[in-house]
This record gives C-alpha cells, structure tokens and sequence, in this order.
C-alpha cells in the first residue's frame, strides 16, 4: 500500500510512503532540509510502521510545532490505516 501525504507546517512539501503487511518499504521525501531527510529516507525502510510511528511521532523543529520526522509518523499512520482496511 502506498500513500501520498502532504506535510502541514514543515519544509518538505511531499512524502510518499509503502508500507507492507506493517514494514515500512520505501520512503520519498520531496523538499526539506537535504541531510535530514536523506536520513530520514535511509533509516526508516525495513522498519515496522509502529515503531516508526512511536519513534517520530511528537518531534518538534526548533519551534514549529511539527517537524519532516513527527509528519512521516503521520504519512505512516495514514498508510497503515489504509492497508488494514
């Protein structure tokens, strides 16, 4: 199942997420600060959506009261919603 999501209040402007049977697949990430989100597209495939979700979620960006990880927590939410549906 993939899932195109649109960050609200962050830097980047697109995510794309796949998710199957509850591990993250692959991560796109368009817009935003470079390294970080290289870091975020490297690190979080392979993971299962949960953890992900429980590891981001609630990250704040200086202060914004959002940031690119705490968003792909609910680019990953949204997906895994969609795939046990």
């Amino acid at each position: 199942m993939t899932t195109t999501y649109y960050p609200q209040g962050v830097c980047s402007k697109q995510m794309d997420v796949t998710i199957e049977n509850g591990i993250v697949e692959k991560v796109e990430i368009r817009g935003g600060c470079p390294g970080n989100i290289q870091g975020l597209m490297a690190l979080v495939p392979g993971m299962e959506a949960e953890e992900a979700i429980r590891r981001m979620k609630g990250i704040r960006c200086g202060f914004k009261s959002s940031s690119c990880p705490d968003q792909l927590a609910h680019a990953i939410e949204e997906c895994l919603a969609k795939e046990r549906a």
